[in-house]
């Protein structure tokens, strides 16, 4: 998902990198890159040939251009939110990532870029990645015959990476159907088309690889591997399976070296289905908001709180003003169920509140001090979300003048103290979580670390730190200077202001 992966701008490359979709190409490539591209793998489908599916699908596939708003000569287009999401994927398996340089262009000039996508209706509705047309001030469709039209965007979504466009032809036009991405085995046989490095549209075949792969760019990671080639400007393009029904939507590739080395992502098309819809009928989707900072319940933990089996989300912090605050949600619960809906892994959580519109209301079942409640919430938006994180200065969503270190805050409840035995001469804020693609990370700040002073500034709550690291920011310094209480000891640490 290039913003490449959370998925989300033009194809990026993680790298080794991954390469967020097989991502919108820029048009800056030489002859010597497309000639090192991997060929297609040559899975020959049991009984006879994959052209009859070509056939059919190929004609509904196409190449969506997009001209994007001019940036700096400094920018790098691999360091997309994306990317940053991809990265810390692998460099938790202990994969290298390397950096990619982007092409610099000039200040004035404009940006653009080459990804896929695949006509659903005849009257002219297409299904490509947000990524590929995100800051877009100029669209164009080209078709399977050559023919060139203007498309207006009809809706996008970043946290699932899908964008929805629209074109208006002089007849009807080939497409392809939705498929049953939940029917998917690994092993099974499928085929990626798109237009890869602006060849031209091309077709490679492979199998699912792998099911269920969460790559940390959001809520909806589910993504189906692949190992058919696909490549800079696949993304956007179906994958389809031997009845030729869209399973997939191409989105990102793991690559050392800007190629395809045989894995690749795709969003299913059972999750896709349903987003498009939303897209098309309303612009945009305003998600289900919660307001807590959650991780997984680890055996150690469940025989700790007396749950019989590992499982659930364990609250790490909440809040404040947030729908999880005035529902009465304490740090240290642990979700197990949304209504009927068993809740595992915190994926689980994030993804069935996505899931929920504003104003929705939901019990869940939680675990605290030792048995089971229900507690009723009444979930909120995108703009609670968006307030919530400028509220707890983790970095994620703040104006872009605002300085970040990348850190989630909440205050030093009664609730909180107790749980990590702090005295009551310990004030300040408590970390309840730490981006690992920001600078708190690399210098070792950790969730359930106290921040006691900031620049020798005694601070008492969330807000406090937040304020103290703009007026860091606004007096020109690069880092600032935590005093934090962890395990009863209290250390300094210079912290860099990460890039926003």
């Amino acid at each position: 998902m290039s913003s490449l992966l959370r998925k989300h701008r033009t194809t990026a490359i993680v790298g080794a990198a991954i390469i967020v979709g097989a991502g919108a190409l820029p048009f800056a490539f030489n002859a010597s890159t497309v000639a090192s591209a991997a060929e297609p793998s040559g899975i020959i489908a049991p009984g006879g040939s994959f052209a009859p599916i070509v056939d059919a699908d190929k004609p509904a596939v196409v190449t969506v251009t997009t001209t994007m708003k001019a940036t700096d000569t400094s920018a790098d287009t691999s360091n997309s939110p994306m990317d940053e999401q991809f990265r810390q994927f692998f460099e938790n398996q202990g994969i290298p990532f390397p950096q990619q340089q982007a092409p610099q262009r000039h200040q004035s000039q404009s940006a653009m870029a080459l990804g896929s996508g695949f006509i659903i209706s005849p009257d002219g509705i297409i299904v490509t990645n947000n990524h590929v047309i995100e800051n877009a001030t100029d669209i164009k469709v080209t078709l399977d015959d050559g023919t060139e039209l203007p498309a207006k965007l009809l809706g996008a979504d970043a946290k699932s990476d899908l964008a929805v466009l629209k074109i208006h032809a002089p007849k009807p036009l080939a497409t392809v159907a939705w498929g049953d991405s939940d029917r998917l085995k690994l092993g099974d046989q499928i085929l990626a088309i798109g237009n890869p490095f602006g060849i031209g549209t091309t077709v490679t075949a492979g199998i699912v690889s792998a099911r269920g792969r969460d790559l940390h760019s959001g809520p909806y990671d589910d993504f189906i591997q692949i190992d058919a080639p696909i490549n800079h400007g696949n993304s956007g393009g179906p994958l389809v399976d031997r009845e030729g029904n869209v399973v997939g939507i191409n989105t990102a590739i793991y690559s050392p070296n800007g190629g395809s080395v045989g894995v690749g992502f795709a969003i299913p098309s059972d999750q896709a289905k349903a987003i498009v819809a939303k897209l098309e009928k309303n612009g945009s989707i305003d998600h289900g908001y919660l307001g807590v900072a959650i991780q997984p319940v680890t055996s150690d933990i469940a025989n700790a709180v007396g749950l019989s089996q590992a499982g659930g989300a364990l609250v790490a912090g909440v809040n404040d003003d947030t729908p999880a605050a005035r529902a009465g949600i304490k740090t240290g619960d642990i979700v197990t169920a949304v209504n009927d809906e068993t809740v595992k892994t915190p994926k689980d959580l994030s993804r069935l509140v996505a899931d929920l519109s504003p104003g929705d209301k939901r019990s869940l079942t939680v675990w605290r001090d030792g048995k089971s409640m229900d507690v009723n919430v009444t979930i909120g938006g995108n703009d609670d979300g968006k307030q919530a994180a400028n509220d707890s200065g983790d970095g994620k969503v703040q104006p872009s003048n605002q300085p970040s270190i990348g850190v989630g805050l909440a205050n030093l409840t009664p609730d909180l103290r107790e749980q990590l035995n702090l005295p009551h001469s310990v004030q300040g804020a408590v970390v309840a979580s730490v981006n690992p693609d920001k600078s708190a990370a690399a210098a070792g700040i950790q969730a359930g670390d106290v921040i006691v002073s900031v620049n020798d500034q005694p601070v008492h709550s969330a807000h406090d730190v937040q304020s103290a690291v703009a007026e860091a920011g606004k007096a020109g310094r690069k880092s600032v200077l935590l005093l934090i209480e962890r395990g009863g000891d209290k250390t300094f640490v210079a912290v860099p202001f990460s890039a926003a």
